[in-house]
């Protein structure tokens, strides 16, 4: 039997198909494994297109703008431009279509959409309470008529 032969039998086997598919899941950006440790590195964890000081679309720049007008400037963030593996997978991960997503204590939060209208409505306030994050809105004093 040739060598060839006896490795093509290996890699066809099953037991080798779904070793050879969990270290690929374990290694690859994308999977659920290293997105959870991502998502749970940091109270508040952003995926965006670009990076805080250079988003690369509008609505990562207004995410960001979001988080600084509650004083929330440090946070861990992921250019998914970077890496398409990671940039499908966090949309797997969270089964959300868009990009960007953000996570408060490693619970998905929602996109833009979502989290502007928390920020509107003073939601957003209450969820950073909940991981200790004081917001910055709350120090502003009310303006007299």
């Amino acid at each position: 039997m040739s060598h060839l032969f006896q490795i093509n039998r290996v890699l066809r086997n099953p037991q080798t198909q779904s070793i050879l598919q969990r270290l690929y899941s374990a290694a690859s950006t994308g999977s659920k494994e290293h997105i959870d440790k991502l998502v749970k590195n940091d109270k508040v964890v952003l995926f965006m297109k670009g990076v805080p000081d250079q988003p690369q679309c509008g609505f990562s720049n207004g995410m960001v703008q979001i988080l600084r007008m509650h004083g929330v400037e440090k946070f861990d963030s992921h250019n998914v431009l970077e890496d398409e593996d990671l940039r499908q997978g966090i949309k797997d991960y969270s089964n959300w279509p868009t990009i960007p997503q953000l996570y408060l204590d490693g619970e998905f939060i929602g996109g833009m959409d979502i989290v502007l209208q928390m920020h509107q409505k003073g939601e957003l306030i209450d969820e950073l309470k909940k991981i200790g994050i004081r917001s910055a809105l709350l120090d502003e004093a009310p303006k007299e008529k």
